[in-house]
């Protein structure tokens, strides 16, 4: 609960805010707050790219901080320097090239009472502001993700706090225009963010270089830049199916989105409310997850399999039953949670019915989110691989896409027909968890 607690305030805190920010902007109407969910959906497929390519470096950094090995740590934090720029890079000029196809992508459906091309100048407006937000990312990604490795989820957690604060004070200012402030609608929610993105990155760059006793490897982490060739080769064998994983299901989540919102825009507006909701319910069993990768590991690294397994038991454990108390409440509450936002009735009708069905399958959601962590703590990430991302592409995506285009079944079942399609990967990671695949030491293998 050390590890965990913070990483759900922080969480909690952020998605609270992003439900307020949701709100504020849907008071601007329905084709704003589409336009401004699809960019989101896009920089959701960014995120988990930056965070895969930064997690499958960190089953390294783990593993070093166990065993107390500082230089390892310093090189795990340069490889994702050069990983996470060009990882930015590309994503910068992807959305500068190609912003408006992508955000059209997600405009096809028809919808009486909404107009895509409001929806599309919309989105397009908020991308281009809110994509200089890119290098604060990648930084505050990078340290971030290194105190958390190491144990240290306190900070990360209190500069996330400031961060969200800061986006929801300027959302206040800036959509509607108080105190003086321009009236800036859209536009004004992405200054905020980005605002705050830099705010977050520099509370974490000077917290850290101001706590060097404490964490010794921030000493000299930008005296080079260079990573030793054989540790690139091996951080790059085990991180980069983590990686390309994270990317290809992130993705898989994109076009499972636009799958449904062949079936207008209503659903689209009403599954970005169902979204924001649902973050704010799985906090729970999100910092589980991050407990098993960061406990588990440095006891891999220390090489003490015995008591990780029995933490890990424990944490699944606890993910899952406490889930089945959050899914309790958050069907209970799904007729209420839509009522604020400023959006079509139909649009709400749709997110208290797709909050309904993600409720309902937060239980099993939390056992694979344990199960995932578990087996990347090891350094399995091939078998991490085909556990999601080829699950995704496989069975989810075809399903989604098939059942959309070619049927006329109402869209929420078809959303209840995909989750339930999980349950064979519930099976799939018992089985890999129970068989012990993912109890590996593999910083001592290396030496």
């Amino acid at each position: 609960m050390k590890i965990a607690v913070p990483i759900m305030i922080q969480n909690g805190i952020t998605n609270f805010v992003s439900l307020l920010d949701n709100i504020m902007v849907g008071q601007c109407g329905t084709e704003a707050m589409s336009g401004v969910a699809i960019v989101n959906q896009l920089f959701f497929v960014f995120f988990l790219c930056c965070f895969g390519a930064e997690a499958g470096v960190g089953i390294f950094t783990a593993q070093y901080c166990g065993v107390k090995d500082d230089e390892g740590v310093r090189h795990t934090f340069r490889y994702k320097f050069w990983l996470l720029l060009l990882l930015s890079v590309g994503a910068a000029l992807l959305f500068y090239f190609c912003g408006h196809d992508l955000i059209n992508l997600y405009l096809k459906g028809e919808s009486e009472d909404v107009d895509p091309v409001l929806a599309l100048q919309s989105g397009l407006s908020y991308l281009k502001i809110v994509g200089w937000s890119i290098p604060a990312i990648m930084i505050s990604m990078n340290y971030n993700g290194t105190l958390r490795e190491c144990g240290e989820t306190v900070t990360p957690m209190k500069a996330g706090v400031v961060a969200v604060f800061v986006n929801l004070i300027f959302n206040w200012l800036l959509i509607y225009g108080h105190f003086g402030f321009p009236k800036l609608g859209v536009q004004g929610a992405a200054i905020a963010t980005v605002l705050s993105r830099y705010i977050e990155m520099l509370i974490v760059l000077v917290w850290a270089h101001l706590h060097t006793k404490i964490y010794p490897f921030v000493k000299g982490l930008w005296k080079s830049l260079k990573v030793p060739a054989n540790l690139v080769a091996k951080f790059f064998l085990t991180g980069m199916p983590l990686m390309i994983n994270e990317a290809l299901w992130s993705l898989g989540i994109a076009t499972l989105t636009q799958c449904y919102s062949v079936r207008g825009i209503n659903v689209l507006a009403g599954q970005s409310i169902a979204n924001t909701i649902n973050n704010i319910f799985n906090i729970v069993f999100i910092a589980m997850g991050d407990a098993v990768a960061i406990i588990v590991g440095q006891l891999l690294g220390a090489g003490d399999m015995k008591r990780a397994k029995d933490e890990d038991n424990k944490i699944i454990a606890f993910a899952v039953l406490s889930s089945v108390v959050v899914g309790a409440l958050m069907f209970i509450s799904s007729p209420f949670v839509p009522l604020p936002f400023k959006v079509t009735s139909e649009a709400k009708m749709y997110a208290t019915q797709f909050i309904m069905v993600q409720a309902v399958a937060m239980p099993h959601n939390a056992f694979l989110h344990a199960a995932y962590f578990t087996i990347r703590s090891g350094g399995r990430t091939i078998i991490t691989f085909l556990f999601d991302s080829v699950f995704m592409f496989v069975v989810s995506v075809p399903a989604a896409f098939l059942l959309t285009r070619f049927t006329d079944i109402y869209v929420i079942w078809i959303f209840a027909i995909v989750a339930m399609l999980d349950w064979i990967k519930c099976v799939m990671g018992y089985i890999l968890v129970k068989k012990n695949v993912w109890m590996k030491n593999i910083v001592t293998e290396e030496k």
